[in-house]
């Protein structure tokens, strides 16, 4: 799974009554766009680091690159 800031992540509950939840990615961790990512929940609009499962999916839209533009780099919470 690949993702990239500005994409959105949607997570289908697997159980009986669960609620389905969106958000926008708003942070990587890894340059490769791989998990986890810092979502920025709708239902909440609160952000958490996600380790997405087998029920979560990424809508991805397309972004344009912009050379002149320059994504600072994210703290870590635990040593690589």
């Amino acid at each position: 799974m690949r993702a990239a800031v500005g994409d959105r992540i949607i997570v289908q509950g697997t159980r009986p009554g669960a609620a389905r939840r969106d958000g926008e990615i708003v942070g990587l961790h890894h340059p490769d766009g791989s998990p986890p990512y810092d979502v920025r929940w709708s239902d909440e609009d609160r952000v958490t680091e996600y380790f997405p499962g087998p029920d979560a999916r990424i809508h991805h839209f397309d972004h344009e690159p912009s050379p002149t533009r320059t994504v600072p780099p994210q703290p870590h919470l635990f040593a690589d």
